[in-house]
C-alpha cells in the first residue's frame, strides 16, 4: 500500500507538472499569436502581464520600461494593482529590485522584500510597495540583443519564494514582451519613415510642379519681353499667373502700368525691405517686390487681392520680378541708344548753317534723318535750353529725354547744358510747364530758356543762340526756377532777340488800352504819352492836353482798370514807356507794321 501510494502521488505530480507545462506552452504559443497580429502594443503587454500573473499564480504582475532620457524606470502596465500610488512608480536605475534588474540586465527575486537588505531601499518605492502590500518579488529583464529596455514583474502579498521554474517562465514571457515592444517601436518607425516619406514625395512633387509653373512662367514673360512686349503686356501676364490685380512703378513711384486694381502707391518702407532682402515682402495685404539690376533699384511690382501668397506663388511672383528688371534694362537700352542717335542729330541740327552754297551740311539729308526717328521738321519748332545744380544733373538729362520723347522732338547736350528741340509755335508756356514739371522731379530748380519756333531746320542753329540768351537772362534777372522765352522778359527780350518782334511787344504791353481806344474812339493812349512825358505831372499833363485835371484822372483810371493796378509802379512804368516810343515811331515811319489804335 505504501509502494502504490508513493507511485500514486508521483503519477499526480508528474500530471500536475505536465498540466502546468501545457499551459505554460499553451499562454508562450498565444503570446506568439498575439505578437504575430500586433496591432495595439498596449493590448499585447496587458495580456503578457495578465498571462504572467496566471502562470505563476501570483497576486500581481506589472511591466516597467526604462526612460533614457530621465535615466530611471517607470510603470508601463500592470494586473492585479490596487494602489494609484504604486501604478505610477519610478525607479531610478539600480533602486529596489526593479532598478537592480534594470541596470544589471539579471533577474532578481526576493521572499520577502520588506526585510530584505540586499536591495537598496527608497522611501518612495518601500512606501509605493508598502500600500501595495507586497512581500514576495520577482524581476526579470525585459532585453533587446544587449539592451535593457525594462523589467517584467510577478509579486505576491505573502513571503514566496520563486523556483527556477518560475524564473525561467516569466523570462520567456519577458522575452516575449521584449519582442513586442521592439517589433512595435520597429512597426512605428517603419510607419513615421511611410509618412516621413510620404510627405517628402508630396513635397518634391509640389516643389517640382512649382518649379515647372515658375520654369514656364518665366519662359512665357522672357519670350515675351523678346518678342518686344511692353510693360503693359508683362503686367497682365503677370496678373493672369498670379490671379490679383498688379501695377509696376519705375524708381520714382511713377505708374507704368496696372492691370486688375485701382491706382496704388507702392510703400518706400516695403520697397527698401524687399531691396534688402531680396524678397517679395508682405505689406499692408499686399504684396511688394524691388525690380533690382544687380544692386539697381529700377522700380517695384505690386500685387494686390493677395493677402496669402503661397511659396509658389511668392517665388513666381519674384521672378516676375527679374523678367520686369530685363525688360526695363532692355528699354533703357534701346531708350539709351536712340537718345544718343538723337542727340547726334540735334547737335548736327544746331551746327547745319542755312541752306545756301556755303552751309556746312545738307538740310535736306538732316530732314530725312529726322523723319526716321519719327520727327518732322517741316513744323516749326522751339528750342529749349535747360539748366539746374551739377549734382542731379544725370536724372536732369534723363528726364529731359524721356519728356523729348513725349513731346516727338530731339534731346541732347551742348555747352554744358541740356537742349530740347520740340515741335512747338510758342515757346513761352512750353518753357514754363518744363520748368515746373521738371523742378519737382529732379528735385532742385530747373531754369528753362526758350527760343522760336524756327520754320526751317536752317534757322535752328540761330534760335539756339537766342535760347541761351534768353537762359542767360533769366538768371541775371534772378529767375532760377523759372521758365521763359524772349518774348516773356519785356524790352529786355527785345534788346536781347535776333529778330525785333516790334509791333507783338507794343500789342503785349499797351494792347487792352490800344483796343479800347480803337473801339470807343478815346484817347487813353495820348494821355499816358503826356503824363509820362510831362514827368507823371497829372497838372502838366492837363495843360498838354488842354482838358481838366480830372479829366486825366478818369482816364488813368480806366488805364488802371486795363493794364493792372501795378501799371504805374517802376518796372511796369519802364515797359510801358518804351511800349509808348515804339508805338510813336511805328505810327510816324511804319516800318514795324499799321499802329494798334488810335491816339
Amino acid at each position: 500500500m505504501d509502494e502504490a501510494t508513493r507511485v500514486a502521488q508521483d503519477i499526480h505530480r508528474t500530471l500536475t507538472q505536465h498540466r502546468r507545462r501545457e499551459a505554460e506552452l499553451a499562454a508562450l504559443f498565444d503570446t506568439a499569436s498575439d505578437l504575430a497580429a500586433l496591432r495595439d502594443l498596449d493590448a499585447v503587454l496587458r495580456a503578457i502581464v495578465h498571462r504572467a500573473r496566471t502562470l505563476l499564480g501570483t497576486d500581481i504582475a506589472y511591466l516597467t520600461l526604462n526612460d533614457p532620457v530621465a535615466g530611471d524606470t517607470f510603470m508601463r502596465v500592470t494586473d492585479g494593482s490596487v494602489s494609484a500610488a504604486f501604478q505610477q512608480l519610478r525607479l531610478g536605475m539600480g533602486e529596489g529590485l526593479g532598478g537592480l534588474v534594470a541596470q544589471t540586465a539579471r533577474p532578481y527575486a526576493s521572499a520577502d522584500y520588506r526585510t530584505d537588505r540586499r536591495f537598496r531601499h527608497t522611501g518612495a518605492i518601500d512606501e509605493g510597495v508598502r500600500e501595495e502590500g507586497l512581500r514576495g518579488i520577482l524581476g526579470v529583464p525585459l532585453s533587446v540583443g544587449n539592451r535593457v529596455i525594462g523589467v517584467l514583474f510577478a509579486a505576491d502579498r505573502t513571503a514566496r519564494e520563486f523556483t527556477p521554474d518560475a524564473i525561467a517562465l516569466l523570462s520567456s514571457l519577458a522575452d516575449h514582451a521584449a519582442v513586442a515592444i521592439d517589433g512595435a517601436r520597429l512597426l512605428e518607425e517603419t510607419r513615421s519613415a511611410l509618412v516621413d516619406l510620404n510627405a517628402a514625395n508630396e513635397s518634391a512633387r509640389a516643389h517640382s510642379e512649382a518649379l515647372r509653373r515658375a520654369a514656364d512662367a518665366h519662359d512665357r514673360l522672357t519670350d515675351l519681353v523678346l518678342r518686344g512686349g511692353g510693360v503693359d503686356d508683362v503686367a497682365h501676364e503677370i496678373a493672369g499667373l498670379l490671379g490679383g490685380g498688379l501695377a509696376i512703378h519705375d524708381v520714382d513711384g511713377t505708374e507704368l502700368a496696372r492691370v486688375g486694381t485701382d491706382p496704388v502707391t507702392p510703400s518706400a518702407q516695403g520697397v527698401h525691405a524687399s531691396r534688402a532682402g531680396g524678397r517679395a515682402v508682405p505689406v499692408n495685404g499686399d504684396w511688394i517686390c524691388a525690380v533690382l539690376a544687380d544692386s539697381e533699384l529700377l522700380g517695384s511690382l505690386m500685387l494686390t487681392g493677395r493677402a496669402g501668397l503661397p511659396d509658389a506663388d511668392r517665388s513666381l511672383f519674384e521672378r516676375a520680378g527679374l523678367v520686369t528688371a530685363l525688360l526695363m534694362v532692355l528699354h533703357r537700352s534701346v531708350a539709351e541708344a536712340e537718345d544718343r542717335v538723337r542727340g547726334e542729330l540735334l547737335d548736327d541740327l544746331l551746327t547745319a548753317g542755312p541752306p545756301s552754297r556755303g552751309s556746312r551740311r545738307d538740310t535736306g539729308s538732316l530732314s530725312l534723318r529726322a523723319r526716321r526717328l519719327g520727327v518732322d521738321l517741316t513744323r516749326p519748332h522751339s528750342v529749349l535750353l535747360l539748366d539746374c545744380d551739377a549734382e542731379p544733373r544725370s536724372r536732369l538729362t534723363t528726364e529731359a529725354a524721356r519728356r523729348a520723347r513725349g513731346l516727338g522732338g530731339l534731346a541732347g547736350t551742348r555747352d554744358g547744358h541740356m537742349v530740347l528741340l520740340a515741335p512747338a509755335p510758342d515757346p513761352g508756356p512750353l518753357a514754363r510747364d518744363l520748368a515746373a514739371e521738371l523742378t519737382r522731379a529732379v528735385g532742385v530748380p530747373v531754369t528753362v530758356g526758350a527760343a522760336g519756333p524756327a520754320d526751317a531746320p536752317g534757322r535752328i542753329p540761330e534760335t539756339y543762340a537766342e535760347a541761351r540768351r534768353c537762359l542767360d537772362a533769366l538768371h541775371a534777372l534772378g529767375r532760377t526756377g523759372d521758365g521763359a522765352s524772349l518774348s516773356g522778359l519785356g524790352f529786355l527780350g527785345v534788346l536781347l532777340g535776333d529778330r525785333m518782334d516790334v509791333s507783338g511787344y507794343t500789342e503785349r504791353v499797351l494792347g487792352p488800352v490800344l483796343a479800347y481806344d480803337s473801339r470807343r474812339g478815346t484817347e487813353l493812349i495820348r494821355t499816358l504819352d503826356a503824363y509820362y512825358a510831362h514827368g507823371a505831372s497829372l497838372a502838366q499833363a492837363k495843360d498838354a492836353l488842354h482838358v481838366h485835371v480830372n479829366t486825366v484822372v478818369q482816364r488813368l483810371d480806366r488805364v488802371a482798370q486795363l493794364l493792372g493796378p501795378d501799371w504805374n509802379t517802376p518796372g511796369r512804368s519802364l515797359e510801358i514807356q518804351l511800349a509808348l516810343r515804339l508805338h510813336r515811331l511805328a505810327r510816324h515811319s511804319g516800318p514795324f507794321g499799321p499802329p494798334g489804335g488810335r491816339s
